[in-house]
């Protein structure tokens, strides 16, 4: 078993925790799991050492806040290893890069990464790993190792709780799907106990409906992470408490809940990237709350028609507003009305590319986030206390809509015209006049808006308070590194790992 000392037995002095990182190739899955390995380096500075093993791409990304690390004094390090062979062009290893029809390949190279894994996890021995989700190899050879592995949820527990509980009802979800009742509401069976939740089958993740990649592997997932040593989710327990406690009783040996882990700060303008830094100096043109910033993530798409109506949605409503789209949708400006962007340029500005988000939401002008409910966009909202307009988009957004809806009720639905689906060709367009109508009622004064304000002003408050001293997430960072450290110290009866 690996030690948490040196080697050297005339040396008393405690070694660094050396803790191994492994994200997904998607940047909502990279970016919140190296916040994780800077924060708990920084926890104990003395005493753990974390490194981010990811490919050259994905390296690139995460350098200028694993930079920052390192200035700080902090141990944080990158060991690289080679993107999988999957017919992907040069420098493409994540689903932001990879064109669309070709996503696929990255699920293949979650696969193939495999042989790479468990050779690095070999050679370098580390005392312990945390693995995201779609590593489920990766607790055979922490076992194998004699370390503690942990699972990475990018994900939160309401979520989390409410896919599993559904995935139990499969069969009959699949049945009604195939008898044409997607439109069918399937209540979420086993929650806690409060309001209920429910959804259209049209609104479930794929997986659910029928079979994927994530439906193939989801036994081996499932199996792994409640043999590992634990779970790491980044949320916090004043966002979703009696779902962290129910995730912790039946999801996990050990569950640590240390989000937010994304904070508001300019300082972290190219997190995740470079990025558009002359928008925050356009927001400090605008008055206080006044613009509505309109981001749907690095992994979505949007055919240039919805994009249009967006585009006409957001002119129609006379409100400011920053919105990000991206680089390389493949439809260039084909989204753009005919003068469209000279119409909005006194009060609407766009951001083509990567946005740093947490300066934006730090930023005293916006005073609404339109959002397909990402979960780290969901966290990122909490913690800078803007409301949020939902538009949720696939996966586990639709739910995220309804923790923050229904049980958070820091935010509302853009659109409930008509049908909308995780699937793409399944859902209908969102028209421009019903965003025009959303954004505009959204960000008038009335009892509605200070409701949802003074909501959002209460969830910034917990969510800092979680990751200041002694805080909820606070301290579970503390409780993970000493858990790691005991289960990698040499005693008579070992911590099961």
């Amino acid at each position: 078993m690996a030690t948490a000392r040196n080697d050297d037995a005339d040396s008393t002095a405690v070694r660094r925790l050396r803790v191994f990182f492994l994200p997904f190739f998607a940047r909502s899955h990279l970016i919140p799991q190296t916040d994780l390995a800077c924060r708990m380096a920084a926890a104990r500075p003395a005493e753990v050492e974390a490194t981010m093993v990811v490919t050259p791409a994905n390296a690139v990304l995460i350098e200028p806040t694993v930079a920052r690390a390192a200035a700080a004094g902090h141990a944080v390090h990158v060991l690289r290893y080679p993107f999988p062979d999957v017919g992907l062009g040069e420098g493409v290893e994540c689903l932001r890069t990879a064109p669309a029809h070709e996503q696929w390949r990255v699920y293949r190279a979650v696969d193939e990464a495999r042989p790479s894994h468990e050779s690095l996890l070999r050679e370098h021995r580390p005392d312990a790993i945390v693995a995201d989700v779609p590593f489920w190899w990766t607790t055979q050879v922490a076992a194998e190792l004699g370390v503690p592995r942990l699972t990475f949820h990018p994900v939160g527990a309401f979520p989390q709780l409410a896919m599993n509980n559904l995935f139990a009802i499969r069969s009959d979800i699949i049945s009604a799907a195939a008898a044409g009742k997607a439109a069918a509401a399937v209540s979420v069976p086993g929650l806690p106990a409060g309001k209920e939740i429910t959804i259209p089958v049209s609104e479930l993740p794929t997986f659910l409906v029928r079979d994927d990649h994530v439906s193939k592997s989801w036994d081996h997932m499932k199996a792994s992470q409640l043999a590992g040593f634990g779970v790491v989710l980044n949320t916090f327990l004043d966002l979703e408490r009696p779902y962290c406690e129910e995730f912790g009783r039946v999801d996990a040996r050990r569950a640590y809940f240390v989000g937010p882990l994304g904070q508001p700060s300019s300082s972290t303008v190219n997190r995740g990237g470079d990025t558009n830094v002359d928008c925050l100096s356009w927001l400090s043109t605008k008055p206080s709350r006044s613009v509505v910033y309109v981001c749907f993530g690095s992994f979505a798409y949007f055919s240039a028609t919805q994009a249009r109506e967006l585009a006409l949605g957001l002119e129609a409503s006379n409100q400011p507003f920053l919105w990000v789209v991206r680089s390389d949708d493949g439809s260039g400006n084909q989204w753009a009305p005919e003068g469209w962007e000279q119409r909005v340029a006194d009060r609407g500005l766009v951001v083509r590319g990567w946005a740093p988000q947490l300066a934006v939401l730090a930023h005293p002008s916006v005073g609404a986030y339109v959002t397909h409910c990402g979960w780290n966009s969901v966290q990122e909202a909490a913690a800078a206390g803007v409301p949020v307009l939902t538009w949720p988009l696939s996966f586990d957004q639709f739910f995220n809509e309804r923790l923050i809806t229904e049980v958070a009720e820091f935010g509302a639905r853009v659109w409930d015209g008509g049908k909308r689906s995780e699937r793409e060709e399944e859902a209908e367009t969102v028209p421009a006049d019903a965003i025009a109508r959303a954004v505009a009622g959204f960000m008038e004064s009335g009892e509605r808006r200070d409701k949802l304000q003074a909501r959002a002003g209460e969830l910034v408050e917990r969510a800092r308070a979680a990751v200041s001293e002694d805080g909820s997430s606070w301290r579970d960072v503390h409780r993970l590194i000493d858990d790691l450290v005991q289960a990698t110290l040499p005693q008579d009866n070992p911590v099961q790992v």
